[in-house]
């Protein structure tokens, strides 16, 4: 039985409660009953008109089930089409051009490119690694992924392989060479690097095997420096407004065995992080949700830990500090030894258990996250932590599954009575704006209107985007096979408009244009080279999944100058909408019946080996084995594909119920078997019936039309619930 505390008209569960007044509130010189009394006033005021929104999503999508309906089996007619979803209010006008205004945005945004994690902030070893992956090794990243080929000698083994090594080293000064060029020499000819030399005081002096003396090309870049300077031990340089640290120690393994005494080179990498309260995670009480405003809580007020077994001792993780230099130019240089933070709330869709309002009703989650995420960022804010998150006294939240500009305009009222109850100024708090669902894709420029003064973040999610697509036109006909949707024209004129309209709307500058996961954590060759791509394409940062592949995706951004190639794109005419609004259906393809079981196996071992974890075990994100063994990014925007995909099939008469289920159940034994090394793993097979999780991943498929905007939430929090039950 859950515990609850009344407090006015709310009942809170004690949980989360006890976290809010105890430890959030404390320190940031709010009162605690006015901190509910307001609270429950926002909630009076806007669940209203939250449900209003949600109502306004199921008219359109009824609206636009009923067009293809009527025009089944007729040629398409894209015009008649763009002006059907004109007149019911799904494509709205285009009003006049115009800038974002956003002030007080952080430099990790603003001015710099690079990488970006997103985390699940339930797990506090994962949220702190990403935090502290501002900073990571080069070498280590090399070394430890199919980055560096085994090939010749070069395997990865239980102990150092010099071999692997030398080629790790080789790859880094081939960097250096490209990133920082000496005047005439390579990085690998170095036998000494000093500050100064030459009668200069800026100058880094390399020194070559012949005792040449030679220097960069662009003297600008040595900004600092740590150790004497004849003798440094670490160099600090900059290229394209990112930080690379060469560091020398000749008394170290590795730097002992280079002719510079080089030990490594630590690479500027994740500049941001999303902390996230979404699709990562499986909070579905108020439990779970205190939980992961706790870790936020300690990451703002910077006394996060935790405690880990390695190699038989108690390693205790905590973030890390800044990092200090001498300046060449004189006085000390302080850089940031951590990501900045942003914070993703969930959308507007879910309602959650842990308040419940004056009719007994569940509260809107998405109002909840952003009060208690702000109360708890104003501990950064004022001080409270011996690390500064904000370098802009702001509060960066990105805010997922928003349906075109209405909802938006909802975002920004909402941050606004949030900023109003906690005593802020006006647009302290911040919106990403997820470009992910379709009626958002369409009406891009006015979804960005609608935040313009708050907008610090534009972002692709091709994965929840793909789920929209499919069921939004679910009653146009069946789908093509889901690895064909990323090829076609819709994905590239919707990932080219993303750019195009951040630019045209002023986002250079003052927010980031982003893009979306590399899906394969553990094949960083290929994402090496695929990856480039998205700053190549005017992004200036895209997502990784680990603070190794933000090491190894940094370099990408100093190959590429992003305000260069953002400054070029300018000149492109912007993608059309039309494009946008072609629907990536099967048409004249004929599939034989291996093709479609191939595509029904891979969904159903997808979804099943995603939704167990998720039910069994509360894990949001995972790497999942797909039906080829190799790991895979799993979170609800991946279920989303596969569960919707999987019902448009059966709707369609591509496949039948019973064919899914076959393979389903056949998929169930594959998954256990997967799993068989984990101890708190239960099996689904043979006892189907029994298996929640089972029933779940059915549940998202067979009844997949029919979830508002064919989100996975609402049956997976509906399942997990129900198996906690059983477990109180």
């Amino acid at each position: 039985m859950i515990s609850r505390v009344q407090q006015g008209s709310l009942s809170i569960d004690s949980t989360l409660f006890d976290l809010v007044n105890q430890q959030a509130i404390p320190g940031t010189g709010i009162n605690a009953d006015e901190f509910w009394q307001s609270f429950e006033s926002i909630l009076n005021d806007l669940t209203p008109k939250n449900r209003a929104l949600l109502e306004k999503r199921e008219y359109l999508q009824q609206q636009i089930d009923n067009w293809h309906k009527a025009h089944l089996g007729s040629a398409f007619d894209a015009a008649a089409y763009k002006l059907f979803l004109t007149e019911i209010g799904y494509l709205v006008p285009e009003a006049g051009d115009f800038s974002v205004s956003t002030e007080n945005v952080e430099p990790e945004i603003a001015t710099q490119a690079g990488p970006q994690l997103v985390v699940p902030i339930m797990n506090a070893r994962f949220a702190l690694n990403a935090a502290n992956a501002r900073w990571g090794s080069l070498y280590d990243a090399l070394y430890g992924t199919d980055v560096i080929s085994e090939e010749q000698g070069a395997e990865k083994t239980s102990t150092f392989n010099p071999v692997r090594g030398e080629k790790v080293v080789a790859y880094a000064r081939a960097f250096l060479d490209e990133a920082a060029p000496l005047n005439g020499a390579s990085h690998k000819d170095v036998v000494n690097y000093s500050i100064g030399g030459l009668k200069t005081g800026h100058t880094l002096t390399a020194t070559l095997q012949n005792d040449e003396e030679v220097v960069l090309i662009d003297a600008e870049q040595l900004v600092g420096y740590q150790g004497a300077p004849d003798s440094p031990c670490a160099i600090l340089i900059k290229h394209n407004n990112l930080h690379i640290e060469i560091q020398i120690d000749p008394d170290t393994p590795i730097g002992r065995v280079d002719k510079a005494g080089i030990k490594d080179v630590l690479m500027e990498a994740a500049l941001t992080t999303i902390m996230d309260c979404e699709d990562s995670v499986a909070a579905v009480d108020g439990e779970d949700k205190a939980l992961a405003y706790k870790n936020w809580l300690g990451l703002m007020k910077g006394d996060l830990q935790e405690s880990l077994q390695k190699n038989g001792k108690t390693i205790v993780r905590t973030l890390n500090p800044d990092r200090q230099y001498t300046s060449v130019k004189g006085g000390e240089i302080s850089l940031k030894g951590r990501s900045m933070l942003f914070i993703r709330n969930v959308g507007h869709l879910m309602t959650t258990p842990a308040i419940l309002d004056k009719n007994g009703d569940e509260i809107p989650e998405g109002i909840m996250d952003g009060m208690i995420c702000c109360l708890i960022a104003m501990h950064d804010l004022n001080g409270n932590s011996p690390y500064q998150n904000s370098s802009a006294a702001s509060i960066n939240i990105v805010k997922p599954k928003m349906h075109g500009p209405e909802e938006v305009a909802f975002t920004t009222q909402m941050f606004g009575r949030i900023e109003d109850a906690l005593g802020l100024a006006r647009n302290t708090i911040k919106v990403g704006i997820m470009d992910e669902e379709r009626r958002t894709s369409v009406n891009l420029k006015e979804c960005i209107r609608a935040a313009k003064e708050r907008v610090v973040f534009i972002n692709t999610g091709f994965l929840d985007r793909t789920g929209d697509e499919i069921h939004t036109s679910m009653e146009a006909g069946p789908f093509a096979p889901k690895a064909q949707l990323k090829t076609m024209k819709w994905i590239s004129a919707y990932e080219d408009q993303n750019v195009d309209l951040g630019l045209e709307c002023g986002l250079q500058g003052k927010a980031q244009i982003g893009k979306g996961m590399w899906p394969e954590p553990d094949n960083m060759a290929k994402m090496m080279l695929a990856k480039i791509a998205h700053p190549q394409a005017g992004a200036n940062t895209a997502w990784v999944p680990s603070p190794t592949a933000a090491t190894l995706h940094a370099l990408h951004y100093h190959q590429v100058n992003v305000p260069s190639r953002q400054k070029e794109l300018t000149q492109r005419l912007r993608a059309k909408v039309d494009d946008i609004l072609t629907i990536p259906l099967l048409a004249d393809q004929t599939l034989t019946q291996s093709q479609i079981q191939n595509e029904l196996d891979n969904n159903a071992q997808g979804i099943l080996g995603y939704v167990v974890r998720w039910i069994d075990q509360g894990v949001g994100c995972s790497k999942v084995p797909d039906i080829n063994d190799v790991g895979l990014m799993e979170d609800r925007a991946t279920l989303r594909i596969s569960s919707q995909h999987l019902a448009n099939w059966i709707h369609h008469g591509i496949c039948s119920k019973k064919q899914v289920l076959a393979s389903m159940q056949r998929m169930a034994k594959v998954v256990d078997g997967q799993n068989a090394g984990d101890p708190i793993y239960t099996n689904m097979s043979p006892n189907f019936e029994s298996s929640i999780a089972f029933s779940a991943a059915c549940q998202l498929v067979f009844d997949g039309c029919n979830q508002p905007s064919g989100y996975t939430e609402p049956v997976l929090h509906a399942m997990r619930l129900k198996l906690k039950a059983t477990q109180s």
